[in-house]
């Protein structure tokens, strides 16, 4: 697992702490699902697939170019 640094304002963290609190749970799990969320549906959005896609073959060409 790796960790990381989340900045939040102020009000945001004092929610989401409470939405922790309220689903009994730490805010790491409360983040984690939203992250896993959220993923979830740019996994499903067409637009943001083709964006990937590409900067896939981007990063492709790039690398190629770096190989030779």
């Amino acid at each position: 697992m790796k960790s990381m640094t989340l900045r939040l304002p102020d009000e945001m963290a004092t929610e989401l702490a409470a939405v922790a609190r309220a689903d009994e749970m730490p805010v790491s799990n409360a983040v984690r699902q939203a992250i896993a969320r959220h993923i979830a549906e740019r996994r499903k959005d067409k637009d943001f697939k083709a964006r990937l896609r590409k900067i896939t073959e981007r990063d492709r060409e790039v690398l190629e170019r770096l190989a030779r």
